[in-house]
């Protein structure tokens, strides 16, 4: 009897230990955040991490934060410095794709590896607290007189905000390529060009200007989604005369050159976390939307979402 118990375990331990790497927590998971600290996807990534930990998907997280160029920096450095690893991840999203269609970097989303979109956030735009102007139709109004005048300050170049502004521009009945759009690398950045007055009017998720508008040192004049958000006063721009609606959305992929089986295992590793208090919290503190969605569905929204920032981008006359 114990002969065949001892059998018994020495054949479970070896089919255990047969096992690939992936089928077990990630001892290290590496997340590659292509931003500044402090902006959407620092703040994405860093609860992601979390969430991980608690799920026990990763015994350890390390973050490493690598912005510039709406994330092609760090998405050039993922991509060559991750190749084959099945315990890496980076953070993206719809700016990325915004800024992919604008700078046409080298490397493309397409190098590395789907995983799963994560969230939805609408943008939502500020004024300083000591701004002169009190509500978006003043600045609207301003923008008419003078375009270069209003200094709109956001993340990179095609970043939703950069796309928001333009289509509020158009949607004024002013030519889009007028608009002077200050891109920062990060929300961090950003942020603090907003409250030290360095531009008239700022944007972006409402989770980086959260506290701030609590505070009263911002006062939110917009935002864009079709209706106003809950727990949130603020008017939509198409209550305002003004027919913008844009979303963002965050995501993961893993690295390039994983195999199908690394890659599932990692999405469910990912998926697990989604499913903590942690992220919970997450959720909630951030004002985060829940938009998971992961596999080919995933691979194909990211197609069709690309697809269609750059029919609005043209429009808009950015591109």
């Amino acid at each position: 009897m114990r002969r065949e118990l001892f059998l018994k375990s020495m054949l479970a331990l070896a089919a255990t230990a047969s096992l690939p790497l992936t089928a077990r927590a990630a001892t290290n998971l590496k997340m590659m955040i292509p931003a500044n600290p402090g902006g959407g996807w620092d703040t994405t990534g860093r609860a992601l991490g979390k969430a991980m930990l608690e799920a026990k998907a990763a015994d350890t997280v390390t973050f490493e934060n690598k912005g510039g160029a709406a994330g092609a920096l760090g998405l050039a450095q993922f991509v060559n410095a991750s190749k084959g690893d099945p315990n890496a991840l980076m953070v993206m999203g719809a700016v990325m794709l915004g800024g992919i269609i604008t700078g046409k970097p080298p490397v493309s989303i397409t190098a590395a590896t789907p995983i799963a979109r994560l969230t939805s956030e609408y943008n939502v735009f500020v004024l300083p607290a000591n701004s002169p102007f009190k509500t978006l139709g003043d600045v609207v109004a301003q923008l008419k007189k003078d375009p270069g005048s209003v200094k709109w300050g956001g993340g990179s170049r095609g970043a939703t905000e950069h796309i928001a502004a333009a289509m509020i521009a158009r949607a004024a009945g002013v030519d889009p390529a007028r608009i002077n759009y200050v891109a920062f690398r990060g929300g961090g950045e950003a942020t603090a060009a907003i409250l030290g007055g360095n531009v008239t009017i700022g944007g972006s998720g409402y989770s980086e200007f959260a506290e701030y508008i609590k505070a009263g040192k911002m006062k939110a004049v917009g935002v864009t989604s079709a209706t106003r958000l809950k727990g949130i006063d603020v008017p939509t721009l198409k209550e305002q005369g003004l027919d913008v609606e844009i979303g963002n959305w965050r995501g993961v992929y893993g690295a390039p050159g994983i195999s199908a089986e690394q890659r599932k295992t990692l999405t469910d590793l990912v998926l697990k976390a989604l499913k903590t208090k942690a992220w919970e919290e997450a959720l909630e503190k951030n004002s985060w939307t829940p938009a998971v969605l992961s596999g080919a569905a995933f691979e194909k929204f990211v197609d069709d979402d690309f697809a269609s920032l750059r029919a609005t981008m043209v429009k808009s006359g950015m591109i």
